[in-house]
């Protein structure tokens, strides 16, 4: 806390910026984009701050501040997506998990969580399928297989049972479902019915995420530092 958490006022700012603001969705600008966009840019600022020799050498980081940058460019297409724009918004988020899922590994490989997630994301899908039409079928098929395909890797890092966890494991894994959360009320308020609060309930567990996710990839940072001290 007492070194990651200063470098993360930034985002916390501009959080709280955003919904001090709270700009309406129906007039869409540069200028509410700029807002909504803010605090993934403390983020890349964020990762940043640990060095561009850090982010070279470790792989993970670097993903991650790439899937930043990409969840970045599809929270502007968003501000614009009654203009059309949505389903660009999907393929840069579609791209952000394809990024955080490499980042996260393969190892361990934990079939009994991928299980799980694979139930949980048809359970979605399968409740929201009434409701698609066209070619959103598909997309959001592929999409809801991406993003748990991301949360299983999450969760699989975990590995509580061996307490061989980290507060950097646990962060992403926290980060990844609060993700699923967000994009899960995305689909419901847009294709199904309107969910109270959800504009709120969207950005606030979007932020929580992306924030959980960037600092999960201080982890290798905290292995190399454990490594020198043994």
């Amino acid at each position: 806390v007492k070194s990651e958490g200063p470098k993360l006022v930034p985002f916390f700012k501009a959080t709280c910026v955003y919904f001090v603001l709270w700009l309406p969705t129906s007039s869409p600008s540069w200028f509410s984009a700029l807002i909504k966009c803010l605090p993934i840019f403390c983020l890349w600022v964020f990762l940043l701050a640990h060095g561009i020799n850090f982010l070279v050498s470790r792989r993970s980081a670097s993903r991650i501040l790439a899937g930043l940058i990409f969840s970045a460019v599809g929270d502007a297409f968003l501000i614009w997506q009654e203009q059309g724009y949505f389903i660009h918004g999907l393929l840069m988020f579609a791209i952000t998990h394809i990024l955080y899922s490499s980042a996260f590994g393969m190892k361990p490989l934990d079939l009994k969580a991928g299980l799980l997630m694979g139930l949980v994301s048809s359970s979605c899908y399968a409740f929201l399928y009434s409701y698609l039409s066209g070619p959103f079928t598909y997309l959001v098929a592929v999409y809801i297989a991406l993003i748990g395909f991301m949360g299983w890797r999450a969760v699989a890092g975990l590995q509580l049972c061996n307490d061989l966890w980290t507060w950097t494991k646990l962060s992403a894994c926290i980060g990844a479902m609060l993700f699923m959360v967000s994009d899960l009320t995305i689909a419901v308020n847009k294709f199904c019915f309107p969910v109270p609060y959800s504009r709120f309930i969207i950005m606030a567990t979007y932020y929580a995420a992306q924030m959980l996710i960037a600092l999960s990839a201080v982890e290798s940072r905290d292995e190399e530092d454990f490594r020198k001290r043994s």
